[in-house]
């Protein structure tokens, strides 16, 4: 098999299992009444979440930060993740401090943006690569990780206002993202340079992990903190699960 259509069927495969991955969070639609099965989901989509920035974004900016400008030594990497983090921060203090209501309609929107970015763009640093080997490398650590964020996502957004028709709707747009961001990549290999595309990487990986990290833990917590308190303990566990998922993830890629 050709790189060409190596890469093609690596797209078609990514957007399958993505597409899969969300089938359920969609089937069981979290409505006002409270649902312990998808409380306990969200609890494992915030351990994914978690688990993704810590073992797999991070890691994978700060060792692509060092390669590109191994002569800058500033902390450029952790100073997007933490922007990241600060960005969604923001967005829930100004819902606050506009409307007085405790979580910002505006954070699955600004959430959804960023990792639609960072699919598109995860997409073409395989699309631009030009080895048949390290193209599957890159197509199994995407492969690995794009079907839990997916579901994860789609809990996610399953507990926001959003209607269902507008949580399909940007759960399958960010399902597209990473084929086209692999055809995107091929159509431009030839205008882009291999480091622009690692440092590109680089900064929306470490931006994409400070919005994982904030969604995971404060935004999380906010939502959890006030209600079923009794199922506190079952929820940490479900989040401890969801993370102990990307930690073997993160030793197989």
């Amino acid at each position: 098999m050709n790189l060409f259509d190596y890469k093609g069927l690596a797209a078609i495969l990514i957007f399958v299992t993505s597409s899969i991955a969300i089938i359920y969070p969609i089937k069981t639609r979290a409505y006002p009444a409270h649902h312990p099965l998808l409380e306990l989901a969200d609890a494992v989509a915030s351990g994914i979440f978690l688990g993704a920035a810590l073992f797999h974004m991070l890691p994978e900016s700060i060792a692509g930060f060092q390669e590109m400008l191994g002569h800058v030594h500033y902390p450029i990497a952790e100073l997007c993740c933490a922007s990241g983090f600060m960005l969604l921060l923001f967005f829930e203090r100004l819902s606050v401090y506009t409307s007085g209501i405790a979580h910002s309609t505006h954070i699955p929107y600004a959430f959804i943006f960023i990792l639609i970015i960072h699919a598109l763009i995860e997409g073409a640093v395989l699309g631009i690569n030009t080895t048949l080997s390290t193209a599957m490398i890159i197509f199994f650590a995407i492969l690995a990780h794009k079907s839990s964020e997916s579901f994860a996502l789609a809990v996610i957004l399953n507990r926001s206002h959003l209607s269902l028709k507008n949580v399909i709707l940007l759960v399958g747009l960010f399902s597209l993202m990473t084929p086209f961001g692999i055809l995107l990549g091929m159509l431009i290999s030839d205008a882009i340079t291999w480091g622009t595309g690692q440092l590109l990487a680089a900064t929306f990986n470490a931006f994409a992990a400070g919005s994982f990290l904030y969604m995971s833990t404060l935004h999380h917590v906010n939502h959890h903190a006030s209600r079923h308190q009794n199922e506190s303990l079952r929820e940490y566990g479900a989040l401890f699960s969801g993370l102990a998922i990307m930690a073997m993830i993160a030793l197989w890629t």
